[in-house]
């Protein structure tokens, strides 16, 4: 498959200007495939993971894979609602993607307030982390459970409807903060 002229301008700019990239959620399925190919094209990166969902094994994976890059890789254990583990990890960081969640419908049902937990104040310390060490990028993961009960297709993030989860009603408002965070700190 060949890769478009704008996907290939943007790995050559990261290879030409490399940057300091933190990824949560880093021992995940998404987070460690994000880690192994920031490392691939030749970024440092930070991990931060507390293992609830990802696994050491990911990682271990990567390092098998990733050669002498692995020596661009800090991994940090410890939580997202931990602010000072946010603080360190966003130390000159460039651009945070953001991947730690509680994920789940249905784990959400049975315990709402582990969901908001994770997914709401950690997504809280994390943007403030952030915005506190002078990171102007925030990428997240949002879901398509924020659409609700919104039965329209094709699905516009302009119509949503009501959450039908705690878990979508956490991916609403850490839109909202980000929302909110970008306007008021150019983010």
């Amino acid at each position: 498959m060949k890769k478009s002229l704008g996907i290939e301008l943007a790995i050559s700019e990261m290879r030409r200007q490399p940057k300091l990239w933190l990824v949560t959620g880093a021992a995940g399925f998404i987070g460690s495939h994000l880690v192994e190919e920031l490392l691939r094209l030749g970024q440092s990166v930070v991990g931060v993971d507390n293992f609830s969902n990802g696994t050491p094994e990911n990682l271990a994976d990567i390092e098998k894979r990733s050669g002498e890059h692995w020596a661009n890789f800090d991994f940090i254990e410890g939580d997202i609602c931990d602010e000072n583990i946010c603080k360190q990890a966003c130390e000159g960081v460039h651009i945070v993607l953001h991947h730690a969640a509680l994920g789940s419908v249905p784990r959400s049902i049975v315990n709402p307030r582990n969901t908001n937990q994770s997914n709401v104040t950690g997504f809280l310390t994390v943007l403030e982390a952030a915005k506190d060490a002078g990171v102007h990028r925030f990428i997240y993961a949002s879901s398509s459970s924020v659409y609700g009960d919104n039965a329209d297709l094709p699905k516009m993030e302009s119509k949503t409807g009501r959450p039908l989860s705690p878990y979508a009603v956490t991916k609403i408002a850490n839109e909202l903060y980000a929302h909110t965070f970008a306007s008021l700190f150019q983010m």
